[in-house]
């Protein structure tokens, strides 16, 4: 996911997309603890939209919070 897709969800949006991202990240993890993955670089790349998901989520905590 790009930073510029995620600047075009909403707040709500982005909470959820974080809850499925998580739970996606964990049943890879699982997975790959079972047998390995197709493509082990993607427990990466959830991760850090996660990281991407979270940042934003924070900036627009600090903006609202600058702008009170």
């Amino acid at each position: 996911m790009k930073y510029a897709e995620i600047k075009e969800l909403t707040t709500e949006e982005i909470k959820a997309r974080i809850a499925e991202e998580k739970s996606n990240l964990t049943k890879a993890k699982f997975g790959h603890a079972v047998s390995a993955l197709e493509n082990p670089l993607k427990i990466k790349a959830l991760r850090k939209d996660i990281a991407r998901l979270n940042t934003e989520l924070t900036q627009r905590a600090k903006a609202a919070a600058n702008q009170q």
